[in-house]
């Protein structure tokens, strides 16, 4: 029989919990008040090197440019558009740092109706990410009476710019089960239904193609998914693309003309573009545009009038290649770096032979670029300005391959700072990942991570299984029945930088968020010994609790990631991994855990109650913290700056340890 002792820490509405939780809080404060000066310094230095009144590199939509900008002390992103160019005057869309002025939280975002006239506000203010929807008329700057509360996306404009479509929560399951259209003018709870999906494993949402034309509505789970599509400038009756097969997944888009694209990994793990009818897109009418090819992963397509631009991956490493429609002739944009990532950008235009892509490594700031595709030619909008004394050129990344214990070449992203590195096993080190869902973990820049840099760590990714930097088969060997997989790549590529001199054995830190944290959690049960110190961040440590309440988020159509618990063997799987069930009488190492209050992704209950069993179990003295954002969710704090005050503690956590004080 399995026993959960701390089951009753799952009630966020008792008042034992919550002062259990402020309790644990407290004891993490005082145990780390001596950091705070260092918490301080690190949290100004961080943002000493943030650009504050910085703008985004506008977008042109019809005659309008669109951007983001941030001003000083501001917390939060101002929206603001200008008419006929760039030295028009501003217009402000919407003030975030006035939306959240009276907010202990804020996430929002905005969708702009197709005349421009219309702007609809999607704010969140507690990080559950249900969100409440107003809308602002842009010609007087007036707030209409509709109010629409706890949709979970976007706005999708109709084309006629008197509705949108939104998705809602089943109200146990939080996930998105129906797609409704509001009529503008009218009541929300005549909101018509427009699609319900009424199986309990699915997932749906709602968008509109490239070229406007049609919106789609999608349902789908981690393996399979499928998807309708109507006029967007009328209502009417979703039609079924194709119906939904196990472990086939597509998408849907359409770039004018009769055809739809579909991207898709039927009989394509690393999946194809293909075309179909309109007029009858069904499977049998499917053909290649794109064909599966075993050495590329074929990650996105983004539609133009005359070009495609196409998104791949090659060996990890990211590729962005332009096929021009007139001819199928082809070519491909140049990367220098051993490690980078690179990837389309936003771009709502459709007549246009200018695509935005952005670039950055590990090394080289967040650069968006715009290319000409009928000239080839660049030109570098914007690189992410890093105030103070910067300079790229101090550091060093490589990408290097670990063999994995079952033969597979994994490959691991490093950073050094080039003054303070020496490969003789004295360094301190980091090492990162994530590992599920086929999320790929890219070899980005990270200003705040400079603050490590520049007192000696080396600091890693690992591209484990799980994710798909390698193609599909790497996703699908770091799931379900191959779980282990994942932790083991991680364990592994940790050792490698133990034995190749980059790290010291005793000074090596681990650090993981969301399905992240469970693979904190995984490492610290299998091989405690390698690090010094781990992080995990909002972390799904109650595997087999979490996919056995099909009450809760996160459960029915995620069985074919994790498992389904009905089924013995993929029970007895998942158990067997489980941080939280296969928590031992054993040493640990030091241990920072945390989670908010209001997360609807990972609830904040597992690692409230994995803290609870290794402080019960662990026979060693280091550290273990639990640390709950009493006003957030899943995302942490939010506002720009109160995310780095995160960021310094954790930092402070990991310096305190290996004796470093300012």
């Amino acid at each position: 029989m399995r026993v959960d002792n701390y089951y009753w820490l799952n009630d966020r509405e008792d008042q034992k919990v919550i002062d259990y939780l402020n309790a644990e809080n407290a004891y993490m404060d005082t145990m780390l008040a001596h950091t705070k000066d260092f918490q301080e310094q690190l949290f100004k230095e961080m943002r000493s090197r943030i650009k504050e009144d910085d703008a985004s590199v506008p977008y042109k939509l019809d005659d309008f440019y669109y951007y983001t900008k941030y001003v000083e002390d501001g917390e939060y992103p101002i929206y603001a558009r200008k008419k006929g160019s760039m030295d028009a005057e501003e217009e402000i869309l919407v003030d975030g740092n006035e939306l959240g002025k009276e907010e202990a939280y804020l996430n929002f975002f905005t969708s702009v109706s197709h005349d421009h006239n219309l702007i609809a506000i999607i704010k969140d203010t507690q990080g559950r990410n249900f969100y409440d929807v107003s809308i602002k008329d842009l010609r007087t700057g007036e707030m209409l009476e509709d109010k629409i509360e706890n949709i979970r996306s976007s706005a999708v404009w109709s084309t006629d710019n008197k509705s949108f479509y939104y998705s809602i929560p089943d109200p146990v399951t939080l996930r998105n089960y129906q797609v409704k259209r509001h009529v503008l003018g009218q009541d929300a709870s005549q909101d018509e239904v427009i699609f319900e999906e009424k199986d309990p494993t699915l997932n749906c949402g709602v968008g509109l193609t490239k070229s406007k034309k049609y919106i789609i509505i999608g349902s789908g789970r981690t393996d399979a998914s499928y998807a309708f599509y109507m006029d967007a400038d009328k209502p009417g009756n979703p039609k079924l693309i194709a119906p939904i097969e196990d472990n086939v997944q597509y998408s849907v888009d359409h770039a004018g003309g009769e055809d739809f694209y579909i991207h898709t990994n039927q009989d394509a793990v690393n999946y194809r573009l293909v075309k179909a009818p309109v007029s009858n897109p069904s499977k049998a009418n499917w053909s290649d545009v794109i064909p599966n090819r075993s050495d590329i992963f074929l990650e996105s397509v983004d539609y133009f009038k005359n070009y495609m631009a196409v998104e791949e991956t090659k060996e990890g490493l990211a590729r962005i290649r332009i096929v021009k429609f007139e001819d199928g002739s082809e070519y491909e944009i140049e990367f220098d770096e051993p490690a980078y990532s690179a990837g389309l950008g936003y771009n709502p235009a459709f007549d246009t032979e200018v695509v935005r892509y952005s670039y950055t490594s590990m090394t080289t700031p967040n650069s968006v670029f715009d290319f000409n595709m009928k000239t080839k030619e660049k030109e570098l909008m914007k690189e992410q300005p890093v105030l103070g004394d910067f300079d790229k050129n101090n550091y060093q990344t490589e990408r290097v391959i670990v063999t994995a214990r079952d033969g597979k070449k994994v490959p691991m992203s490093i950073v050094y700072r080039k003054d303070k590195f020496k490969k003789d096993g004295s360094m301190p080190g980091w090492i990162y990942a994530y590992g599920s869902y086929g999320y790929s973990m890219d070899a980005s820049f990270s200003s705040s991570r400079l603050s490590l840099l520049d007192r000696g760590m080396v600091y890693a990714i690992a591209h484990i299984r799980g994710g798909q930097e390698m193609g599909g088969d790497w996703y699908e060997d770091g799931k379900m029945m191959n779980k282990k997989n994942s932790f083991y790549d991680f364990i592994d590529c940790s050792k490698w930088l133990q034995d190749n001199g980059y790290v010291a054995k005793d000074k090596l830190f681990a650090s993981g968020g969301s399905a992240g944290g469970l693979l904190m959690g995984g490492i610290l049960n299998m091989a405690p010994e390698v690090y010094r110190g781990v992080i995990a961040a909002v972390a799904f440590v109650d595997v087999v609790t979490t996919m056995m309440d099909e009450s809760i988020p996160l459960t029915t159509f995620e069985w074919l990631e994790w498992g389904n618990p009905n089924i013995q063997e993929q029970y007895e799987y998942m158990l067997s991994y489980s941080p939280y069930d296969n928590v031992e009488t054993k040493d640990y190492p030091h241990i920072l855990a945390t989670t908010g209050l209001h997360d609807s992704q990972v609830q904040y209950w597992e690692p409230a109650k994995w803290v609870a069993k290794l402080r019960t179990m662990k026979t060693d003295n280091n550290r273990l913290f639990l640390y709950t954002n009493m006003d957030a969710g899943h995302g942490g704090a939010s506002g720009r700056f109160e995310r780095l005050k995160e960021v310094a503690r954790e930092y402070a956590f990991v310096f305190d340890i290996l004796g470093i004080r300012e």
